[in-house]
C-alpha cells in the first residue's frame, strides 16, 4: 500500500483476491481514522508503522 500498489497488485504478491485486500484496507483506514489509501500511509509513517 505505502508502495504505491493497487488492489490489484497487492491481491497478486499476497495470493489474495482483490475484494480481501479492499476489505483489510477499509479495517486499517478505520483504525487509522483515514478515508483515502494516501492519508492511510501518511498517517501510517507518523506512527512509524510503515
Amino acid at each position: 500500500m505505502a508502495a504505491g500498489r493497487s488492489n490489484q497488485e497487492i491481491a497478486g504478491v499476497l495470493y489474495l483476491t482483490p475484494s480481501t485486500v479492499k476489505w483489510y484496507s477499509h479495517q486499517i483506514y478505520q483504525k487509522l481514522g483515514a478515508k483515502r489509501r494516501t492519508e492511510a500511509v501518511e498517517k501510517a509513517r507518523g506512527l512509524g508503522v510503515v
